[in-house]
């Protein structure tokens, strides 16, 4: 395939456009329809029979989320290889075929504990290798002539995406109940290959941005030099730091009897960017004598950008656990087929309700743009990104709020319409659309033109940390100390910990606004 296709027409939408948002549709029914019938599946599968009853649902969230875990942390290895040897489209194009076989594993093998394992870990490598390239493939179709249409497209990216999860979300809970694994899996898995061949044609249009082979300015070595250079009369204290990053990283790992592999890896990879980020930012002066200004000035852009995204791990948290433990909570509620404008016809199942979110997406989006934001400008407020980022965190604790009420309803004994569970979707929708459509935006304008693949995959691992700290959670509550004082509240252990999430996002939307007002905004599309 040629390198470089010819520019799109000046101020004019890119044509290879529609094969982007084509492809993003099939895969977000495929990828949806998949990830939500996941835990409701597990929970009565003959994979988890090996535990207590009791014992299903836990074990059936658990795998949820470290599935989750890997489809946000392979980004690393997919923008890694795209930005430094293959390129964008050929890593998408050969992840995608991954994650194909991955589905066909579930769809052929969802009796055999192995295959559909591996079916999941397949899955995870293919999505997650492509999930920080399309977004940024397709904004590399933009450039400084026609960039004002940037933001529209996204939003359109973002809202196919929930157009694919609609349909995904709402149909394949009936077909595991109506026609079992084997073709609720196996319809995910077909639209995968639709995804892969649409994207396909579109192969002689597309503007394909080079990898960098070789660049003595890369954002590692640029750290690295940053963290040894040595200045007359002063100590290293940013190596210092990176070191004990390193240290408690060792031990971080060594806590994998205890809290098992993928959390403590995870930590330890946590806090290694953390305190290496840290110690970087320390003594990053030190680069400019060994490398260029842009370079340096463009890592010290993407340790700013990494604070935001690690901001934003808490609302992942939140988010993820709809498909979780609003599905299971669901589970628990009546279904009100009594109720004039319930659709009985279609809904019956708890997990449908999941279909809530996308379709609220699509109908959100097009309100923010067009009537909520412009009010805001007209009365003195500047949505901007990082505000609407910040809101949507706040907006995502009240949502648990209000599912931890709930929760105490059906705590109380008396059945409770599934009905109630409409407006903590609405909410948390909200603020999925203040966050999540806004970074797509947020961070493709501000990663330097070398880090692009890069630094959507370092937004995409907020997601990990995210999980990472559900599964911590989940972990916790099964001390018999902190199950003791979850007792002593006169709560349940489910309205404890939602209202437990609840405050987490509180203090995060705080500390986000403090951050926020010192960041400074970065304009990085490219030249035409």
């Amino acid at each position: 395939m040629t390198t470089a296709a010819a520019a799109a027409p000046t101020g004019k939408l890119p044509r290879q456009i529609p094969f982007i948002i084509g492809n993003e549709a099939c895969e977000r029914f495929s990828f949806y329809g998949m990830r939500n019938i996941l835990v409701s599946f597990l929970a009565s599968s003959v994979l988890l029979a090996y535990l207590p009853e009791a014992e299903r649902e836990g074990a059936a969230k658990d795998v949820f989320h470290t599935f989750v875990i890997g489809v946000y942390f392979f980004p690393l290895l997919g923008g890694w290889l795209a930005d430094r040897f293959f390129g964008k489209y050929n890593t998408v194009f050969w992840f995608s075929l991954v994650y194909c076989a991955g589905l066909v594993c579930l769809a052929a093998l969802p009796n055999d504990r192995i295959g559909f394992y591996t079916g999941l870990f397949l899955i995870a490598f293919g999505s997650g290798g492509i999930k920080p390239l399309v977004a940024s493939f397709c904004g590399d179709q933009f450039d400084q002539s026609n960039k004002h249409l940037a933001k529209p497209v996204f939003d359109a990216f973002y809202w196919v995406i929930n157009f694919g999860s609609f349909f995904g979300s709402l149909l394949m809970p009936l077909m595991l109940r109506s026609q079992g694994p084997e073709v609720a899996f196996g319809i995910p898995a077909v639209l995968m290959f639709i995804a892969t061949f649409v994207f396909w044609l579109g192969r002689k249009r597309y503007v394909n941005v080079p990898p960098v082979q070789s660049d003595p300015d890369a954002f590692l070595l640029v750290v690295r030099t940053s963290l040894f250079a040595r200045a007359p009369g002063q100590g290293r204290p940013g190596l210092m730091v990176a070191v004990a990053g390193g240290v408690l990283a060792l031990v971080a790992l060594l806590l994998i009897p205890k809290l098992g592999f993928v959390i403590s890896a995870c930590l330890a990879l946590g806090l290694v960017i953390a305190f290496g980020g840290a110690g970087a930012s320390m003594q990053l002066e030190r680069a400019r004598n060994v490398h260029a200004n842009a370079s340096v000035d463009g890592v010290r852009a993407v340790l700013r950008i990494l604070i935001v995204f690690a901001l934003t791990t808490p609302f992942w948290s939140l988010f993820d656990q709809k498909a979780s433990t609003w599905v299971l909570q669901g589970k628990t509620m009546a279904i009100p087929h009594e109720l004039w404008w319930w659709p009985s016809w279609l809904v019956k199942d708890a997990a449908q309700m999941q279909a809530l979110n996308p379709a609220l997406v699509m109908l959100m989006i097009p309100f923010n743009n067009l009537v909520l934001y412009p009010v805001l400008r007209r009365v003195g407020i500047e949505p901007t990104p990082l505000r609407r980022m910040g809101a949507g965190i706040l907006f995502s604790g009240i949502a648990w709020i209000v599912a931890g009420m709930i929760q105490l309803a059906i705590d109380g004994g008396d059945p409770v319409s599934l009905a109630w569970q409409i407006l903590p979707y609405a909410l948390l929708t909200f603020g999925e659309i203040l966050v999540s459509a806004t970074a797509l935006e947020f961070a493709y304008s501000q990663a330097p033109g070398s880090m692009k693949g890069v630094i959507m995959a370092f937004w995409y691992l907020a997601v990990t940390f995210g999980n990472v700290w559900v599964l911590l959670t989940n972990a916790g509550v099964r001390n018999e100390a902190v199950i003791s004082h979850i007792a002593s509240t006169g709560l349940s252990e489910n309205a404890f910990l939602m209202f437990f999430f609840a405050g987490f996002a509180f203090l995060t939307a705080l500390a986000f606004a403090g951050y926020a007002r010192r960041y400074p905004m970065q304009d990085n599309y490219r030249t035409a």
